[in-house]
Formats: structure tokens, C-alpha cells, sequence
């Protein structure tokens, strides 16, 4: 990798560390979750369930971006 391709990634990881200093609780739930979590007074379970959520967004995203990556090999080779 050249250094504008590690300056880019750095800039990536720097953005994006800066986006999850400064955000807030994030409720990534569906209505039908949070209704079933708004009468529980388990405050883990909530926490719980979010970063499970959380957690099974990974796969879509890597999958996502990993087929950007190789689309944009292909392209700046042809």
C-alpha cells in the first residue's frame, strides 16, 4: 500500500474512532424489541440485546465492503 492509500486509512479509522467517542446510547432495536424491552427493568438485558444487534450488523457491512474493495481493484486495473 503507498502512502496515500495509508494516509486514506488512517483518516478512516481516525473518523470513525472520533464517531463513537461522541455518540450516544444508541437504541438499535426494532419497535417490536424495544416494545417487549420498555416493560423490563433489566437494564443488562437492554444493553445485552442492543449489542447483539449491534454485533449482527458486522457481517453485512464486511461482506459490503469487501465487495467495494474488490469492484474498485477491478476497475483502476482495467
Amino acid at each position: 500500500m503507498n502512502l496515500r492509500g495509508w494516509r486514506l486509512l488512517a483518516l478512516v479509522v481516525l473518523a470513525a474512532g472520533i464517531i463513537l467517542l461522541f455518540t450516544g446510547d444508541v437504541e438499535a432495536q426494532c419497535s417490536m424489541c424495544r416494545a417487549s424491552l420498555t416493560n423490563s427493568a433489566n437494564g443488562r438485558l437492554v444493553r445485552g440485546l442492543n449489542l447483539g444487534v449491534l454485533v449482527l450488523l458486522v457481517p453485512p457491512v464486511t461482506i459490503f465492503c469487501s465487495i467495494f474493495i474488490v469492484l474498485r481493484r477491478y476497475r483502476g486495473n482495467g
